[in-house]
């Protein structure tokens, strides 16, 4: 048995979760097999959890135990009604009986006196039956200390509260209620401490496990936070411009749409991956995009401000914005919203960016964006499938279905201004064809900002839906 390593077997009843624990606490969703079927775990399997590079726990899957009463009436006939001892447990592990009969139960006990403590992994959601103490009293033999851990403890069909008693009954009280599928940062961590006060030896290793795994949290929360953001300001300085003809028969408008949904898609797949999940963890619906007004909105004041006009400038910031709307109506009520064409030729001269967009439009052709509806939707989108990825356990083979998103700080009030600036820099866009601006510091400014507005962003807390 190593004296550098912690050393931790997983051990309990049959199909109770302990392959779900192991991928939950090792971050590894390939680790060992997982499904419905009892027996699933035919050998110990073993796995590394690393800090800084270095290993600091190994924890041991084990085979599930099924017939403890037959380990205990097995020792009982050798030594008569006397309780049975380490004696006897050697006597039974040599024996012909732990490899026929009780395969699985000798890999199980082998491991646990090779370890230094034992984590006994108890599904929380079964009735308190007489199998689970003889189960106590069998591991027991190997003089290891054992923290009962209660799996499946998030759901509404618990008896979380009916375990501990029963359990403390027996004399144990360190129990840790913990969830495989609906992952909680201060249940591992109080995991941690509990191995912590029972192993001091181990203190040190333990403590640079609980501070790294907080770490962790707080790394992965701003780098889900910048994915979103990288996404937001791609959708919002996304820009086409196209001729009048796309947009009559509708095929600009599908090619945007198609953009936004494959940029969306991206930045799932980066979220499953910085979360180490799988691809298929996740089924996403197809975002509804508004089929609606797609322009730029020039009636903000970054927008008037970007063109060099002041919103105190009066009648010409009026006439400004009345040529705008004649622009975006393609021409079908030019003259109405200007005062004269001299407005206008003023206009594109002073403002370049503009002027350009309106020799554009008097060609015959169009810029399509996506609408603030749209952002908001990706906002709320990717910030609720952050959340729950951050909440999910990697014990469970169930792919992610998210309900409608009620994030109100999203759904009402003014879009933060990286994404109003964002309006105006179609080159910050990867989305917009020939986008140059990717790399500039103005960009990862207004990255920088909306990342903190998103993880500062209240939220409405939510329990995903999986089925």
């Amino acid at each position: 048995m190593s004296e550098e390593l912690l050393q931790v077997a997983v051990v309990g009843h049959t199909n109770t979760g302990k392959t779900s624990l192991l991928r939950t606490l090792s971050r590894d969703t390939d680790f060992g097999e997982v499904c419905d079927a009892p027996a699933t775990t035919r050998h110990v399997e073993g796995t590394r959890i690393l800090v800084d590079g270095e290993a600091v726990m190994a924890l041991y899957d084990t085979p599930g135990l099924e017939d403890a009463p037959g380990i205990l009436d097995w020792m009982e006939a050798r030594r008569g009604p006397r309780a049975p001892g380490a004696e006897t447990l050697e006597t039974f592990l040599e024996s012909g009986e732990a490899i026929r009969r009780f395969e699985q139960e000798g890999k199980v006990l082998r491991q646990l006196r090779a370890s230094h403590v034992g984590l006994y992994v108890i599904d929380a959601r079964e009735p308190v039956l007489g199998k689970y103490r003889d189960e106590l009293s069998v591991l027991g033999l190997c003089a290891r200390p054992l923290v009962p851990v209660l799996n499946f403890v998030a759901g509404p069909d618990t008896r979380e509260a009916e375990w501990r008693e029963a359990l403390a009954r027996l004399g144990l009280h360190a129990v840790i209620g913990f969830d495989s599928v609906v992952y909680d940062l201060q249940e591992e961590l109080r995991l941690y401490e509990k191995l912590r006060s029972l192993l001091d030896r181990f203190r040190d290793p333990l403590t640079r496990l609980m501070e790294a795994r907080a770490r962790e949290a707080q790394w992965l929360e701003r780098a889900a936070a910048e994915l979103v953001a990288d996404l937001l300001m791609d959708a919002a300085a996304c820009t086409l411009v196209v001729p009048v003809q796309a947009v009559q028969d509708g095929s600009a408008l599908t090619d945007l749409q198609a953009r936004i949904r494959r940029r969306e898609q991206e930045c799932a797949q980066a979220l499953l991956a910085l979360y180490r999940f799988r691809a298929g963890d996740y089924a996403a619906r197809q975002l509804p995009l508004e089929d609606g007004r797609w322009g730029l909105d020039l009636f903000t004041p970054e927008a008037l401000g970007h063109y060099g006009l002041r919103t105190g400038e009066g009648a010409a910031v009026g006439a400004a914005v009345g040529l705008a709307v004649d622009i975006l109506a393609l021409g079908t009520t030019l003259g109405a919203g200007t005062a004269t064409g001299a407005t206008a030729g003023a206009l594109a001269g002073h403002t370049p960016g503009l002027g350009r967009r309106l020799a554009q439009r008097l060609r015959g052709r169009r810029e399509l964006r996506p609408g603030d509806a749209t952002l908001r939707l990706l906002a709320l989108r990717g910030r609720q499938l952050a959340r729950a990825l951050s909440r999910r356990g990697h014990g469970t083979e169930k792919a992610l279905e998210l309900d409608t998103p009620t994030d109100d700080a999203w759904r009402r009030g003014r879009l933060p201004p990286p994404l109003r600036r964002a309006r105006l820099h179609p080159d910050w866009s990867r989305l917009t064809p020939g986008a140059g601006g990717l790399e500039s510091r103005a960009r990862a400014l207004a990255l920088g900002e909306l990342t903190a507005a998103l993880m500062d962003a209240a939220d409405t807390p939510q329990s995903p839906q999986t089925r």
